[in-house]
């Protein structure tokens, strides 16, 4: 079951941390994450069978301009997320790009929010339009579907719990 705003609302306490504006992030299907930072890669990455095998790339951060917009030119970006988001052991979360940057030449890829994870996620922005694209700081990027797994799990456990928290 896919949970849908009403449950959602009773849920976003234990969900989220850090909502720029939760009342409005709650739509009827999911709740949308907002960017805090975009980051430039700057490097290789490496990913093999162990996580021993895997090394992220360099990134440096962007800077919002005075009136906190961005300009992104083509190119894949790392994007970091405002919320802190708490998936249930019973639940799991996809996150897709929200239509109006579909729209705009752009998307975002995301992989999927285990049961248990707790953290501050990332995500790949790419920039598909030749002329670029705009952002603004703590623009909604993406809509997170939960989804009730049919009984409890383990959690996760990887390495990226609780990072950037």
């Amino acid at each position: 079951m896919i949970l849908g705003k009403t449950e959602l609302t009773k849920l976003h306490d234990s969900l989220v941390e850090n909502a720029v504006d939760v009342q409005s992030q709650l739509q009827v299907n999911g709740l949308e994450l907002t960017v805090a930072r975009v980051e430039v890669f700057e490097g290789p990455g490496r990913i093999g069978f162990s996580n021993e095998d895997r090394t992220l790339p360099r990134t440096s951060p962007l800077e919002w301009d005075a009136g906190g917009w961005l300009f992104l030119k083509k190119g894949c970006y790392k994007i970091i997320f405002n919320e802190i988001v708490s998936i249930p052991k019973d639940a799991c979360a996809i996150g897709l790009p929200r239509s109006s940057l579909l729209r705009m030449g752009a998307s975002v890829h995301t992989a999927v929010w285990d049961a248990g994870y707790k953290g501050r996620s990332e995500a790949l922005l790419v920039v598909y339009n030749e002329a670029g694209f705009y952002m603004k700081k703590d623009a909604r990027a993406i809509q997170l579907i939960f989804m009730e797994l049919g009984e409890s799990q383990e959690g996760y456990k990887g390495r990226y719990m609780n990072e950037n928290v």
